[in-house]
């Protein structure tokens, strides 16, 4: 990936691929160190949170990048796939409501991704 934006709406494109919902690209950037861009998506079954979470992988790994970290993976309420200056987050409906990154980083600007 050249730059990072390109990568967020790599990881976007590949989880509404797997139909996933309700997908929002959040700029981090003087937010956090953590990453500059979290992606941000839901599912309405475990099953389908790896589905989505496979393709993210499957789809940048064709680009040659690959996460540092996953984490989540098995209890597939919420995974989490750390590609350094981005991070995916693939959550069910319910835990996404709950943990509500998008209430949390307040601050960060929110783009939905419109396939």
């Amino acid at each position: 990936m050249d730059n990072i934006k390109e990568m967020a709406e790599a990881i976007a494109k590949a989880a509404s691929d797997k139909k996933a919902s309700d997908i929002v690209i959040m700029k981090m950037e003087g937010l956090t160190i953590a990453a500059d861009y979290f992606v941000i998506a839901s599912a309405n079954t475990a099953t389908q949170v790896r589905a989505i979470a496979d393709n993210i992988e499957e789809e940048l790994a064709k680009a040659g990048t690959m996460p540092l970290h996953k984490e989540g993976y098995r209890e597939g309420e919420w995974v989490l796939l750390d590609y350094g200056d981005c991070v995916a987050h693939v959550f069910m409906q319910s835990s996404r409501e709950f943990y509500a990154l998008e209430r949390l980083w307040g601050d960060a600007e929110l783009t939905p991704y419109e396939d």
